[in-house]
């Protein structure tokens, strides 16, 4: 027998049984799309953050974002907070979430005294019509949050 005639029925012999396997494997799958390890709820997330504590509205978060998204892929996002970056009283984070993607949280950032400013800009992948939320978490423990809603046109998480 030639190499490339015993090759080639090999080849067909290999894929002959591979296609039955497949489909079984394809029966088994679930039928329901699986969620990921970083789904979760706006307020699941809060709570992993905070570790139950309060969390308080605030206007010295300054959160800048379109009111209307052409395209939800690709939603920018600046957040600002007015408050001192001394040793011992600074911006200790800043996150920010959404309230209806499958994982609210978009960005998680931690700052020192050494950034000089609590500031943060991004872009963000929305799903949809829903509020982002800029959630601060400051030196001594406490918790502010701003937020505003953003219609989206295109969504850009689907």
């Amino acid at each position: 027998m030639k190499r490339r005639s015993f090759m080639k029925s090999m080849m067909a012999a290999s894929a002959v049984a591979a296609a039955p396997m497949a489909l079984m494997a394809k029966e088994d799958a679930p039928k329901a799309k699986k969620k990921g390890p970083n789904d979760m709820t706006y307020d699941a997330a809060v709570a992993a953050i905070t570790g139950g504590k309060e969390v308080k509205d605030s206007d010295k978060i300054k959160l800048t974002v379109p009111e209307i998204a052409e395209n939800g892929a690709v939603v920018p996002v600046k957040v600002e907070v007015d408050h001192p970056m001394e040793e011992n009283n600074y911006v200790k984070a800043i996150h920010i979430l959404n309230t209806k993607n499958g994982n609210a949280r978009c960005a998680d950032v931690m700052l020192t005294p050494a950034n000089g400013k609590g500031y943060f800009a991004t872009r963000v992948k929305l799903g949809g019509t829903q509020e982002v939320v800029g959630l601060v978490e400051l030196s001594d423990g406490t918790f502010i949050k701003a937020g505003k809603s953003i219609k989206v046109t295109i969504g850009g998480c689907g």
